[in-house]
């Protein structure tokens, strides 16, 4: 079980996300879509993410 903070990666935003690293990516692909405006999510984005999950 892994948790990442959007806020780790975009400074301001609060939500968080917890599950397996394949959970939390299509999660926060989601979110990036609805709430930052991203109609695709970088590679570099990625990279982000799984860099700033941790275990729960």
């Amino acid at each position: 079980m892994k948790k990442f903070r959007c806020g780790d990666v975009v400074p301001g935003c609060t939500r968080a996300f917890t599950g397996s690293s394949d959970e939390i990516l299509l999660a926060v692909a989601a979110h990036a879509r609805a709430d930052h405006g991203l109609s695709e999510v970088p590679a570099e984005l990625v990279l982000q993410v799984r860099g700033a999950m941790v275990d729960a």
